[in-house]
């Protein structure tokens, strides 16, 4: 099997999305791989631009790209001292459609994400971010369920 240069781990910060960083992290460790940390987040609806004073909109969307900032860092600076060169990836949009043109843009050779594990009725209505980046992205994904 071919090494991997380029791994691209998403992460939207919650405990299922733990075990995939720390097999992404091992993985780009052993493959000397640059890791490309990257969250999707999806800025307030424009409608709500005209609803709020002038400015506020842009100052509520830049919090929130702000934070998600300050989130990544904390991942890069855990694989840094881990030996790993990392980068963060603010995606801005829906997570699996960020995702995916991510991962085409910047030659990912894998994609690492975690899944949530729904099942049933659940999975039906919410769907799955993992399973439409499985099925569209332009390399392999491998998934790690939460513990």
């Amino acid at each position: 099997m071919k090494p991997f240069n380029r791994i691209l781990v998403a992460t939207d910060f919650t405990d299922a999305s733990t075990p995939a960083f720390e097999e992404a992290l091992e993985l780009a460790k052993k493959n000397g791989a640059r890791l490309l940390i990257a969250h999707a987040y999806q800025p307030p609806k424009m409608s709500i631009a005209d609803a709020v004073a002038a400015g506020v909109y842009d100052e509520w969307n830049e919090n929130l790209r702000a934070r998600v900032t300050q989130k990544l860092q904390g991942l890069v600076d855990e694989a840094t001292q881990a030996g790993v060169l990392a980068e963060p990836l603010v995606l801005v949009g829906s997570a699996e459609e960020a995702i995916v043109d991510s991962a085409k843009h910047n030659k990912a050779d894998l994609v690492v994400m975690g899944t949530h594990g729904r099942k049933g009725v659940s999975r039906f209505f919410l769907g799955s971010v993992a399973s439409r980046v499985i099925s569209t992205a332009p390399c392999p994904v491998m998934t790690v369920r939460a513990a």
